[in-house]
């Protein structure tokens, strides 16, 4: 490996990894300044004693700052940098998040006007089977193991497929419509800013995983939840209904300039 490739590399990591590092030595300068504050307090409170000493009476507050004050210059001025590590790593993180979320409402309104234009072209009856194709497609494309099948109610209900967490489970079209209008409901008269994908999940009643907190609808930025239930079938044959709908990741819209 060439020297200009390793620092290529180290550097392309280091900007991968800047919040995480910037954090790690925040937290760790601010432990260290605690430790130097605690060493230099003996010497500090000799220092004090000597300078009443020589006046011969109580210090006023001015005066032991006076006294005391170089004793703590590492101390603060680690404390000073560490906070500093600090903000940064928040500032990164937030101006990843603001590109994050842009990035996702072009790519949401480039396939809004795709879909649109779509209809369009081919009319709706058209537009729903290939809506359908696709969607027979990405479940022929899953391997879903028989250990991670959800169950939820009795045999008679309706089979979906909910392809983010690639999960199949039995519930009611209903029960699937209330839930998206419980939850736009909660966002509509403002008793939720935010609808997290974990949610709609225990709605609906999906077993969710370490991700799915970090997804979710902002009514003021993504709008509300809109799920298309697009006619499919199983591997064994059996007609089964997957819910199409797009999910955002989780960002504070007051984020982007």
């Amino acid at each position: 490996m060439t020297l200009s490739k390793f620092v290529r590399d180290t550097k392309r990591i280091v900007s991968k990894h800047s919040p995480e590092i910037l954090t790690g030595i925040g937290v760790a300068g601010m432990i260290t300044s605690t430790i130097l504050a605690v060493k230099a307090t003996p010497k500090a409170l000799k220092l004090m004693e000597d300078a009443q000493h020589d006046k011969k009476e109580d210090l006023t507050v001015k005066e032991k700052a006076k006294a005391v004050w170089k004793c703590y210059i590492p101390s603060v001025s680690l404390t000073l940098v560490s906070a500093g590590c600090l903000f940064g790593a928040n500032s990164v993180n937030m101006k990843r998040n603001a590109a994050l979320a842009t990035a996702y409402k072009l790519s949401e309104t480039a396939l809004s006007e795709y879909k649109e234009t779509i209809v369009e072209e081919l009319g709706e009856e058209k537009a729903k089977d290939i809506r359908e194709k696709v969607a027979q497609k990405k479940i022929d494309n899953t391997t879903q193991p028989k250990s991670e099948v959800v169950i939820v109610g009795d045999s008679n209900k309706v089979w979906f497929f909910e392809p983010i967490s690639t999960s199949y489970f039995q519930s009611e079209v209903e029960t699937i419509k209330r839930a998206i209008n419980d939850l736009n409901y909660r966002m509509i008269s403002g008793m939720e800013e935010y609808v997290t994908l974990k949610e709609f999940y225990n709605e609906i009643g999906v077993k969710y995983t370490e991700y799915t907190p970090d997804l979710g609808w902002n009514l003021y930025s993504e709008g509300k939840i809109e799920v298309e239930m697009v006619a499919t079938k199983m591997e064994n044959g059996n007609p089964c209904l997957m819910l199409d709908y797009e999910v955002p990741p989780r960002y504070n819209p007051g984020y982007i300039d």
